[in-house]
């Protein structure tokens, strides 16, 4: 029976200490945050039965991650369509999102820009959200080694993001001075 005991201490431990991480996980595979709450719930529940079988613990968070993505699958294929006929389409203006893929785009592109390890600790850091010395774990380095070299990345996002927005604002000038040399010879 202490063995069960033992157990259920870890487990909570383990939820106690990851549960914020554990979430944000959830909303990025579910847009609803009530809704990400039951996943994580549900995959807790899924993992705890299972707890003993995980032998190293530190792939605790990536065995969870694992079962919300497969409870949201199975979510997903179990989804009612609540599709209700009528004589008149609503009115519904949609979002098509071309801004946040423009702007995700612009995102993936420029992170090509820095080096690996630098990629690697901006996405943790930021897109991940983890803290200093989390990053330092998953990476193999010292905290003041991820300090810098988030520092240096954010440097260098920040000079590519200025100069692409330089040349934008000087390709669109280019334009409009085109657009007013075609105006004054139609006039002319």
């Amino acid at each position: 029976m202490a063995t069960s005991g033992g157990k259920v201490l870890d487990f909570e431990e383990y939820v106690r200490t990851r549960q914020e991480a554990l979430l944000r996980s959830a909303r990025r595979l579910v847009p609803d945050p009530v809704d990400a709450q039951d996943l994580l719930q549900t995959a807790l529940v899924r993992t705890y039965g299972r707890w003993d079988g995980i032998a190293d613990k530190s792939l605790a968070d990536a065995y969870l991650r694992r079962v919300m993505i497969n409870t949201r699958t199975e979510w997903w294929r179990a989804r009612k369509l609540e599709e209700v006929p009528t004589e008149q389409l609503p009115d519904a203006s949609v979002d098509d999102g071309t801004e946040q893929r423009a702007d995700r785009a612009l995102l993936m592109d420029i992170l090509g820009v820095l080096a690996p390890k630098q990629r690697s600790v901006v996405v943790l850091r930021h897109w991940e959200q983890m803290s200093t010395e989390e990053t330092a774990a998953a990476l193999g380095m010292s905290t003041g080694t991820v300090k810098s070299t988030l520092h240096r990345a954010l440097a260098r996002l920040r000079q590519e993001l200025q100069a692409r927005d330089i040349d934008a604002r000087m390709l669109e000038r280019g334009e409009q001075e085109r657009a007013r040399q075609d105006q004054e010879r139609c006039a002319a």
